[in-house]
């Protein structure tokens, strides 16, 4: 089958409502900074009263990856459940506008669509409370055999994982992508995710997983270790390929042979940090599509990260094709 698309994502579809807070106003709702936290309907309807005035932006980890990965140039594809209400039809206006693929029926007589209530603090720290409404109702029903086998990668969003219907789903798609010679990516999303299901992402990456994004933290919870070189260094032993963020340090990507040490690109000034990570795998794994050595894939994905933190919302504001092109990436 020929390649239709760069990268085709499995991930939650979120609608974000992103707005800036102090530190203050994540003690006094009991929020843990820097995490996020899953939420009820009632709590996300009475933090939602209690925040500043917010932008609301189509969002969702994966689904921003291919934002990202359509700025670059790229052809993607989403996989994602919305309910048949105005925020899902936002959602799925939002992605068929950037040129991805979203067929994904919506839910119907079910919860809402999904929304994330994302408080930034001064210093950029997003801290997320999530209702996953309809994303969890995701299965391996709606995982698109045409769409898997089309792509050159397949990206699975960590955050699914704590969804027993969608690790049936990303077992689908691994089996598919690699029946059709297909590469299986995934990121780690959240250390708490890490640490609920370790032992199931552990045998999930060694077995199916070929390239891995994580940032520091997550990956130092994989093994249960606070030594980021022995974290690495067992992770070269379950993971071919994989990127690891480390915020101001820039990036570390492992391959079998060899370690590169990617620098952060510089940034006038850090305005909210979401969709950091998201950015930096739609930059990543963008290069590695078109042919471009690990080097250069790194490069695009600081590049990417670089820009989202510049501003609030999780998905970049600047064509990133032109911005790569003015860096001569």
């Amino acid at each position: 089958m020929p390649d239709l698309y760069d990268v085709a994502a499995i991930g939650n579809a979120i609608v974000d409502v992103i707005a800036p807070c102090e530190d203050a106003f994540l003690i006094e709702n009991g929020l843990d900074k820097g995490a996020m936290m899953l939420v009820d309907p009632a709590q996300s309807a009475a933090l939602y009263s209690k925040m500043r005035q917010a932008v609301e932006a189509s969002g969702g980890s994966a689904a921003n990856t291919i934002a990202g990965l359509a700025s670059f140039g790229g052809r993607g594809a989403f996989m994602g459940k919305v309910a048949d209400d105005e925020l899902g039809r936002t959602f799925a206006r939002d992605m068929r506008a950037i040129g991805a693929r979203f067929e994904n029926a919506p839910l119907t007589g079910g919860p809402a669509t999904a929304v994330s209530m994302i408080n930034v603090t001064p210093d950029a720290q997003r801290t997320m409370c999530t209702y996953l409404g309809a994303s969890v109702e995701f299965t391996d029903t709606d995982v698109d055999r045409e769409t898997v086998e089309a792509a050159q990668i397949v990206y699975l969003e960590g955050y699914l994982f704590d969804a027993e219907a969608a690790r049936r789903a990303f077992a689908k798609a691994a089996a598919l992508a690699h029946g059709a010679g297909r590469k299986i990516a995934l990121t780690l999303s959240d250390s708490f995710v890490v640490e609920r299901h370790r032992g199931g992402l552990l045998g999930f990456i060694e077995t199916q997983v070929d390239l891995l994004f994580a940032n520091e933290a997550e990956l130092l919870a994989l093994f249960e270790t606070t030594d980021f070189d022995e974290a690495c260094q067992q992770l070269l032993y379950k993971c071919d390929l994989a990127a690891i963020t480390r915020s101001e340090k820039g990036s570390v990507i492992l391959a079998k042979g060899a370690t590169l040490h990617i620098p952060a690109e510089p940034v006038e000034k850090i305005v909210d940090t979401t969709g950091a990570g998201d950015q930096y795998a739609a930059g990543f794994m963008f290069g590695l599509s078109q042919g471009r050595s690990y080097e250069d894939c790194g490069r695009l994905a600081s590049l990417a990260a670089a820009e989202v933190i510049s501003h609030y919302g999780p998905r970049p504001q600047v064509s990133l094709k032109d911005l790569a092109a003015s860096k001569g990436l």
